[in-house]
C-alpha cells in the first residue's frame, strides 16, 4: 500500500459501531469513513465481531476494511486491578476459545449494566433497563448506553458528565469481569490475530500500567502500542513511541471514533503504512477491499 510519490494513506484502526457503543451502524460507519477520505478503516467493537458482516456488505469502493475487536482486559498485578483494552486485528472469528471468552465477557457486561441501573433506581433515578437494552439495538451493552439514558432523562448534559465521579465514573461504577490481559494476548495469537495495546498511557482515563508490564506483554506476544490517540497528551504519545522503539513494537494512531458519544472525528489520528503492513502480514484474516 506504499505510495512513495503520493499523499500518505489515511488509516484509522480503532472505531466503534452500534454493534457495541457507537452511534453509527456498521454500514453507516464504513460509508462515513469513505466520506471522510479514509483509505483503511478498522471496525473494533467491544468484545464482539457482530459488526463485521454488515460492514463488509456495505463496504464502499476504494475503502479497505480491517476486521477487529477491542477486548476488555484487566491486569491483576496490583489491587485494585487495572482495567485495560487490547485491540485485536485480523483474527479468526470462529476460534472456539476466543468465541467462548468474548461471549462470557458480553454476558458479564450486560449483568453489570443491569446492576448499575438497579443502583440508580434505588436512589430514585428514573432510568429503564428495558429501554437501555432497546437502545443498544442488540449490540454489546455498556456504560455509554446508560449514559445516554441519563442524558435523555435530563440528568446530565453529556457523556463526559455521565462518566464523572457523581455518576458512572465512581458513585455508580461496578467492576467488570474482564479477561486477564496475558490470557487475552494468548487467545488472540492462537486465533491468528494481532494484539495491540489501546491508549496505554492515557492517564486522564485513570490508572495506567507500568512500562515493566508492557515489556512482559511484549514478551508474551503483544505486537504494537496505540500511541496517537485523543486521550494521550503530547508527552504521553512521545513516551509510548519511545517505549515501542525499545521493545521493537510498532505504533498505531486512530480516532477511537464512537459517533456522537465522543467529539473526535474519523481519521483524527492515522497509522503509518509500515505498521499497517506489519498487521496485515501477521493476521490470519484478509483485509477486505471495497
Amino acid at each position: 500500500m506504499t505510495s512513495p510519490t503520493g499523499p500518505a494513506p489515511r488509516i484509522d484502526l480503532h472505531t466503534h459501531s452500534t454493534a457495541s457503543d457507537g452511534t453509527l451502524t456498521p454500514a453507516e460507519l464504513v460509508r462515513a469513513a469513505a466520506d471522510a477520505g479514509l483509505d483503511v478503516l478498522a471496525i473494533t467493537d467491544h468484545d464482539t465481531t457482530a459488526g463485521w458482516a454488515p460492514a463488509l456488505r456495505a463496504l464502499p469502493p476504494g475503502l479497505r476494511l480491517v476486521r477487529g475487536a477491542e477486548l476488555s482486559c484487566r491486569w491483576s498485578g496490583v489491587r485494585p486491578e487495572v482495567p485495560l483494552h487490547l485491540l485485536a486485528y485480523l483474527f479468526d472469528p470462529d476460534h472456539p476459545e476466543l468465541v467462548a471468552e468474548l461471549t462470557r465477557v458480553r454476558a458479564a457486561r450486560e449483568e453489570r449494566g443491569e446492576r448499575i441501573v438497579a443502583l440508580l433506581r434505588a436512589d430514585g433515578i428514573d432510568v429503564s433497563w428495558p429501554e437501555i437494552l432497546s437502545g443498544a439495538a442488540g449490540g454489546t451493552v455498556g456504560r455509554p448506553h446508560i449514559a445516554q439514558a441519563l442524558i435523555r432523562a435530563g440528568l446530565v448534559g453529556s457523556t463526559r458528565e455521565a462518566f464523572g465521579p457523581d455518576w458512572l465514573g465512581e458513585r455508580y461504577r461496578l467492576p467488570k469481569e474482564d479477561i486477564d490481559v496475558f490470557r487475552a494476548i494468548r487467545l488472540v495469537r492462537a486465533a491468528g490475530g494481532v494484539p495491540v495495546f489501546a491508549h496505554p498511557r492515557a492517564t486522564r482515563r485513570g490508572r495506567v500500567v507500568p512500562d515493566e508490564l508492557i515489556a512482559e506483554l511484549a514478551a508474551a506476544g503483544l505486537a504494537g502500542l496505540e500511541a496517537d490517540h485523543e486521550d494521550h497528551s503530547p508527552a504521553e504519545r512521545a513516551h509510548v513511541r519511545a517505549l515501542a522503539a525499545d521493545l521493537d513494537l510498532f505504533v498505531t494512531g486512530s480516532s477511537d471514533f464512537h459517533g456522537t458519544h465522543k467529539t473526535v472525528q474519523l481519521g483524527a489520528f492515522s497509522t503509518g503504512v509500515e505498521a499497517y503492513e506489519r498487521i496485515v502480514a501477521a493476521g490470519v484474516t484478509e483485509v477486505a477491499s471495497g
